[in-house]
């Protein structure tokens, strides 16, 4: 039961209208109050920008139910066996992906932070910047150990961090561009000063000190990584080129109020755009951010697997444009490792590349990612969902939304309290907060 579930839970990411969850009709379309999320711990979260939620004991850590830990298996298994005879509805997408070869899919434990896959999706081919940073991300799982094997494990990576940019400083200065290489020079002396402070952490054995100042190291490698980006690194294929397109990152803040629940008023969600990696899917939604079209929607979704909303009032399923009184469809897009630019226009599936490892994976808690109609693979307009499951057990490519939806962000704060939002939660505002100057094309200025 479990298995069909998770499967019929992962199917309806259609970009569809919802029906009244209270009348009787398919699971896929109506079933939005399965709640397979149940906090032991009430949280609290206050209202200002880059909100720091806290629960009602102090505590920050969340503890996965059993049932959600069960589903994620029965899904692992389901994955594995090719899922070749589950009972998928209508609108399910006919996946079978060939998995002849699970040690290519599974080489290794899933990177499932956000900010390590954004700097992990950066286009850039700086060896020496990659041997400070693992490191320092390693850190993470130091800190898991116990008693002082933790401290000490931690120390080992900052040393070894510290050793790579100390051989290789050079090497990652050369691999700046011109136009940033002052920024990224400046970064690298505050990474050099900031290890210096964490070493003097793990000697006097402060252990809480540890996690946030190797947080503020790895926003300066980061930073660095970024200023190795020169320029926009592909052309964007002419049909798509005179839609909003995001050359670059950007930044946006959602603010979302929460109803009928006195421990968690509303809180705001940091969320990063990659427009390196998903130009188009980006920058239509920066467009219609800037549009405002989000500002007092309700969540329309929330079932323990996905947070989903972005679909207008009336019998429209997107955004319908002013200019052509038509819904705006953008194309699906897929960035592929090892390939310049995305593919366009079909899932990774049919193009047989089912070994393929997907540049923005369905790994994080909090992974973005556009909705669409199931057969349909330009029919995406602006119906967006936020994937909650953790992704230990469906690494890249393993997971069977990798190559079949368009992922373009990730949230990088507060992404855990999505996890207690509800549908009739309301969207009260989604702000820009920086990158704007990288999109172009875009049409909230033509329409005024």
């Amino acid at each position: 039961m479990s298995t069909i579930i998770s499967c019929n839970t992962y199917s309806c990411l259609a970009a569809s209208k919802w029906n009244n969850p209270t009348q009787g009709s398919s699971f896929v379309r109506t079933h939005r109050s399965c709640s397979w999320w149940n906090p032991k711990f009430l949280p609290k979260c206050s209202s200002h920008k880059h909100v720091h939620c806290q629960l009602q004991n102090g505590q920050e850590k969340r503890s996965f139910s059993l049932k959600e830990c069960a589903i994620s298996v029965a899904l692992a298994a389901g994955l594995i066996a090719g899922m070749p005879s589950l009972d998928w509805s209508p609108m399910a997408y006919a996946a079978n992906p060939a998995l002849s070869d699970l040690s290519v899919l599974i080489s290794g434990p899933p990177i499932k932070d956000p900010g390590a896959l954004l700097r992990y999706a950066l286009p850039i081919d700086n060896k020496t910047i990659r041997e400070v940073q693992k490191p320092l991300e390693d850190i993470t799982e130091s800190l898991k150990l116990a008693g002082v094997k933790a401290l000490d494990s931690a120390e080992r990576n900052l040393k070894q961090a510290s050793r790579s940019l100390k051989q290789g400083k050079s090497s990652i200065i050369s691999g700046l561009a011109e136009s940033k290489k002052d920024h990224g020079v400046e970064l690298l002396g505050k990474l050099e000063v900031g290890m210096e402070e964490l070493q003097q952490i793990v000697e006097d054995r402060n252990r809480d000190a540890v996690a946030p100042k190797q947080k503020e190291l790895l926003q300066y490698v980061g930073g660095v990584e970024e200023d190795m980006v020169d320029g926009f690194p592909f052309e964007v294929p002419e049909e798509y080129r005179s839609m909003p397109l995001l050359k670059g990152r950007a930044a946006v803040d959602m603010k979302v109020k929460v109803k009928d629940n006195p421990n968690l008023e509303e809180c705001v969600f940091h969320i990063v755009l990659d427009g390196y990696n998903a130009p188009v899917t980006a920058g239509n939604f920066v467009d219609l951010v800037q549009r405002r079209f989000y500002d007092g929607m309700e969540i329309q979704r929330a079932d323990g697997f996905v947070v989903q909303t972005g679909d207008p009032e009336g019998p429209a399923e997107g955004f319908i444009d002013p200019s052509t009184e038509k819904t705006r469809t953008i194309p699906l897009e897929i960035m592929v490792d090892g390939e310049k630019a995305p593919f366009y226009g079909e899932t990774l599936e049919e193009l047989g590349l089912y070994k393929a490892q997907t540049k923005l994976p369905f790994n994080a808690f909090g992974t973005m990612a556009m909705a669409r109609d199931e057969f349909e693979d330009n029919s995406a307009s602006s119906q967006i969902f936020w994937l909650l499951k953790e992704s230990e057990l469906t690494p890249s490519n393993a997971n069977i939304l990798d190559g079949r939806y368009a992922v373009f962000g990730y949230v990088t704060e507060n992404e855990d309290f999505l996890a207690d939002l509800k549908v009739g939660d309301v969207i009260e505002s989604i702000q820009v907060v920086s990158g704007l100057e990288n999109l172009v094309n875009p049409s909230y200025k033509i329409a005024g």
